[in-house]
């Protein structure tokens, strides 16, 4: 079960390049991100460029900010095959997936980080994707799958998304580019 809240900009305003004020089940911490349709066209990604096989019908992107940053705060199960019990006792992996990805030759980016936090809200894990590099990209738009793997530290009992959307070039748009971000867990087993 993917436990991020729209994670492929599907939900809420959006579908042109034009920068949104809210975006549905995430905070905007900073700048004016935009939730771009694959139709849009003018350079940004289509459903011709690298990209999820299975993508909707729009993507994130950092609109027109230098720096965006959008974050997401999950609360872990309290009981089940992957709730507090299997947590603590070193039974519960995460996986993260995002696809990130930028335009052409440039180095703008998105980054998207998960940070686990017991409960007290102290923070005692981190993994972070990306961002994809032109290089990466083999200087084309689109957008390249990252994943990471762990064990979901012992007391963890939230988990906080953060996604940053970095401008590092010249022009007015921020084409860091990111889609069908999933946060799910999983048992290793040992209880009956």
């Amino acid at each position: 079960m993917n436990l991020v809240v729209n994670g492929d900009a599907e939900s809420g305003p959006g579908g042109s390049a034009e920068p949104v004020g809210s975006v549905t089940g995430w905070v905007v911490a900073q700048g004016a991100p935009a939730l771009v349709g694959y139709d849009v066209g003018g350079g940004y990604p289509t459903v011709a460029d690298p990209g999820p096989a299975r993508r909707g019908s729009r993507f994130f992107s950092g609109g027109n900010s230098p720096r965006t940053a959008l974050v997401q705060d999950v609360a872990l199960p309290a009981a089940g095959p992957t709730g507090r019990a299997a947590v603590d006792a070193g039974q519960v992996r995460y996986t993260l997936t995002a696809w990130l990805g930028g335009y052409a030759a440039q180095e703008d980016g998105a980054r998207l980080s998960v940070e686990f936090r017991d409960n007290a809200g102290t923070p005692v894990a981190l993994s972070v994707l990306g961002p994809v590099g032109a290089a990466e990209r083999g200087a084309r738009t689109g957008l390249l799958e990252r994943t990471a793997s762990a064990a979901v530290p012992p007391g963890s009992r939230s988990a906080r998304l953060l996604l940053v959307f970095t401008r590092s070039g010249g022009g007015t748009s921020n084409d860091g580019y990111a889609d069908v971000m999933t946060l799910s867990l999983t048992t290793t087993g040992g209880r009956k």
